[in-house]
């Protein structure tokens, strides 16, 4: 991949939702890569949120980007869902999802995978309804701040969910391990925080244009929720790679810790 690295602040313009969605969620008629991640991630999410796992009141949902695949099965775990994205453009190709624009991505391959895993692919309308229900608040973030969602009013989290946003939106490690700090810092003593990384990430492209991805290796993942002051209770790794042509990538880990009393 060659030409001019997209980062920063590239992504309150040049980042383009539907470039985005097209490429790595198009899920049932994307490409083979890009479909495993995917399913990789809504399985492990699967898990993590169904009964008997982690729930609770709020769940704060930072680096949202244009997609909603990440909180299916979560909307059955919470009271209350708030989204939050560096990128006004993500928010508003989110909040046409949630407003039945006719011009909204069609997520129903997602959420029929989901209720396949629940037992019934045919409740995917309902579990749809039940999202745009649980969601409350669409807010900016910005994960480099020690208040990552600024001045708005939040009440403690029981949860926070991350899923592929601090190794783009974090410019080298010590950033990284400032963000996952600050993340920690939104939850409640012993709430959970539930991310995803694409590990040994450089770069990747959003329609034509290049963005920077930080190298990351599970141990520094884990390394970094612990020294925020929380227990890793899962970190699921996966040797599965982006397609070559999207995204330069070695592996995928996806971790579940909760915070301490002291944190």
């Amino acid at each position: 991949m060659e030409g001019k690295l997209y980062k920063g602040q590239d992504y309150k313009t040049e980042f383009q939702p539907r470039d985005y969605l097209k490429t790595f969620c198009a899920f049932d008629s994307g490409t083979v890569a890009e479909n495993e991640i995917l399913k990789f991630n809504l399985n492990n999410l699967f898990e993590t949120f169904s009964p008997g796992g982690i729930g609770g009141d709020i769940l704060i949902d930072v680096g949202t980007g244009p997609t909603i695949y990440q909180l299916i099965s979560a909307c059955e775990a919470f009271r209350e869902i708030i989204m939050s994205d560096y990128s006004e453009l993500n928010l508003r190709e989110v909040d046409k999802w949630l407003k039945k624009d006719p011009g909204a991505y069609d997520w129903s391959p997602a959420m029929q995978y989901v209720c396949g895993l629940e037992g019934d692919r045919s409740k995917w309308q309902e579990k749809e309804a039940r999202l745009r229900r649980t969601v409350t608040r669409l807010l900016t973030c910005d994960v480099n701040q020690p208040c990552p969602l600024g001045s708005a009013q939040v009440p403690a989290a029981d949860c926070v969910l991350s899923l592929l946003a601090l190794e783009c939106a974090c410019q080298d490690v010590d950033a990284y391990r400032a963000a996952i700090r600050n993340l920690v810092g939104l939850l409640k003593p012993g709430g959970h925080l539930v991310t995803s990384v694409a590990l040994r990430c450089r770069e990747y492209m959003v329609g034509s244009r290049k963005f920077f991805g930080l190298w990351l290796e599970k141990e520094t993942v884990e390394k970094a929720v612990q020294e925020a002051g929380c227990q890793v209770l899962k970190c699921q790794y996966s040797p599965i790679k982006y397609s070559e042509a999207y995204c330069v990538n070695e592996g995928q880990c996806f971790v579940v810790a909760r915070k301490g009393p002291t944190a």
